[in-house]
Formats: structure tokens, C-alpha cells, sequence
């Protein structure tokens, strides 16, 4: 299993520079917050990993990691005023702290920092992280709009959700992962590959928190269980369950989404029995697996011992083994 804690110690104290004595306070202050607000600081430490692992010290790949951070965090605080969200981690949105104009500048000034970091490589490692950066952040905000456009539509696909956690959620993982390649000057087609590795990792990952969410260990999950439900969203777990209802089912379901005054435990419930009788939580866990394979799939394609490979693929586990 990889140790990830001897990557983030020295990352976090990188993470502490940001922005560190830059002015104005009101303009820094909530960057600087943000950044401390924790985390699991996953896609920066898998940038140091893949760097390693393709053979250069991990530090050379400390930029990259800081500004893959930073674009994150930035995405968050964005994120949280188009969501009218008053907490992040437990503590006060930036833009509850301060005000929704400092949350907004704040942001955009947290987005200019990340491509900053990557002026301090050389030229042409600079443009390859530039140029990846660029059209992975341009998924992202595209992926948040596609999420946007679903609350309103009635007619997703699943090959349309599928898309949509991939841009917003999945190609940053992906591009962690291929960055830090990027700076080891790993081959073309290893840094394709670690990047279908990471993108493929991060769609299970966020399908398994939609199951999770319906279906996990509210001691263990550490967020409440059913929330997606309760703000009747278009998850992968209700698309395929409308797909497979049949007449009786589609019409109880409809209606429980349509429902906003129904008492939480008893609407978590009934929704959560037509997920199992139409097979929807069963076939998320399929796709799950799926996704989960095509990850480890793409190990092989990639030149590195036999041990980073299982080291790899068991951090990949890991993240799918969380609590249920």
C-alpha cells in the first residue's frame, strides 16, 4: 500500500507558502483560509506519487501539486456560491466568512495563482503542463454546467451522467496523475496511460459516492446518507432505476422526487427500496467495478515494476473500500 503521509508532509508545508505574504489581506485572507480547511489533499499527493514513481524526486513535482490544490480549492469556493452552500468541512464557505464579491475575486485570484506555478519549470515542461491544465479546467467548468442542466431536465441519460462526473470530477484526478508523469518526462504513452488510470479510478470513485450516499454507514460515511435523495437528484442510482421501473415503480418514483414536504427518514426509505427492486443498486456496483477495472487495465499498458503497479492498484482499492 502506498504511504501517502510522507508525501503529504512535505506537501503541506509547500501548501503553507500560498499566497503567504501576498497583499491585500481581504483579497488573500480567504485563499489562505480555504487551503487550510483540510481535505485528504488526494490529487496533489497522486501527483507527487506518479512522479516518483516514474523514476525523479517527488519534490521536482511540488508545483504541479500546489497548483492542482489551488485550481481545486478554487473550484470549491466557486462551487459553493453557485450552490448557496454555508459550510465546507464543517466551517463557513468563503463566501459566508467574508462576502459573496470577495468569495467570486477571491476565486478568480486562487485560479491565476495555480498557472503561476507552473512558470517555475522549463519551457517545454511548462507547456505540456499548461496545455493539460487548460483543458482539464475547461472540462471541469464544463462538467459543472452539464450538472447544472440536469437539475432542470428530466430526460439524462446514463451515458450523460457518466460524462458529467468525468469533466467534473474525474479528469482532474487524471490529470494529477499525468502531470506529475509529465515532470518525470515519462514516455507519451505512459502519461496517457496514468491518466486513463486516474480518470477511470476517479468515475468509480464518485459513482461509489453516489452509492454511498444512498446506501452507507451514516456512522462512517461522513455525510448524511440520503442527501441526494432528499434534494431529489439526478444521480446514476435514479436514471437507471427510471430506466428499469416498471409502470408501478416509475410512478412512485416520480412522485417521491417531486416531493419536498415528506418526512426524511420515510422518503430516504421508500426510494431506496425502488433502487434495490428495480436493480439500480445493483447495477451501480457493476459500473463501479467496471470503471474499477478499466483503471488497473490500463497498469499493464504502462512500463513500471511489478511493485508500483500493486501499489497502485491497491490505493485504488482503498478508495473504493470505504465504509458501507
Amino acid at each position: 500500500m502506498i504511504s501517502l503521509d510522507h508525501y503529504r508532509n512535505a506537501f503541506m508545508q509547500h501548501l503553507e507558502a500560498v499566497a503567504k505574504d501576498r497583499q491585500p489581506d481581504n483579497l488573500y485572507d480567504p485563499v489562505r483560509y480555504i487551503l487550510t480547511l483540510g481535505g485528504k489533499r488526494l490529487r496533489p499527493l497522486l501527483t507527487l506519487v506518479s512522479c516518483d514513481f516514474f523514476g525523479r524526486p517527488f519534490e521536482e513535482a511540488m508545483d504541479a501539486a500546489v497548483a492542482i490544490e489551488v485550481f481545486h480549492n478554487f473550484s470549491l469556493v466557486h462551487d459553493d456560491i453557485m450552490d448557496q452552500a454555508p459550510l465546507r468541512r464543517g466551517k463557513a464557505t468563503v463566501h459566508t466568512k467574508w462576502d459573496l464579491n470577495t468569495g467570486i475575486l477571491s476565486g478568480d485570484a486562487m485560479l491565476i495563482l495555480a498557472y503561476r506555478y507552473f512558470e517555475n519549470y522549463p519551457p517545454e515542461v511548462f507547456r505540456e503542463l499548461a496545455k493539460l491544465f487548460s483543458q482539464t479546467a475547461l472540462e471541469v467548468c464544463e462538467g459543472q454546467q452539464y450538472d447544472i442542466d440536469f437539475e432542470t431536465r428530466t430526460d439524462v441519460s446514463l451515458e450523460e451522467y457518466i460524462k458529467m462526473i468525468e469533466f467534473k470530477t474525474a479528469v482532474l484526478l487524471g490529470a494529477a496523475m499525468k502531470m506529475g508523469a509529465q515532470v518525470a518526462k515519462a514516455s507519451d504513452s505512459c502519461c496517457e496511460s496514468i491518466y486513463q488510470f486516474g480518470k477511470n479510478l476517479g468515475i468509480a470513485f464518485q459513482l461509489q459516492d453516489d452509492y454511498l450516499d444512498a446506501f452507507g454507514d451514516p456512522e462512517t460515511f461522513g455525510k448524511q446518507v440520503g442527501g441526494d435523495i432528499l434534494s431529489n437528484k439526478k444521480t446514476f442510482l435514479y436514471i437507471q432505476a427510471m430506466a428499469s421501473a416498471n409502470p408501478q415503480e416509475h410512478k412512485e418514483l416520480t412522485h417521491y422526487f417531486s416531493l419536498t414536504d415528506m418526512e426524511d427518514h420515510k422518503k430516504v426509505a421508500a426510494v431506496k427500496d425502488l433502487f434495490e427492486a428495480t436493480g439500480a443498486a445493483s447495477a451501480i456496483k457493476e459500473e463501479i467495478a467496471r470503471y474499477t477495472e478499466l483503471a488497473n487495465s490500463e497498469l499493464e499498458r504502462i512500463k513500471l515494476a511489478d511493485d508500483k503497479k500493486e501499489a497502485l492498484r491497491q490505493f485504488g482499492a482503498m478508495l473504493m473500500k470505504r465504509s458501507v
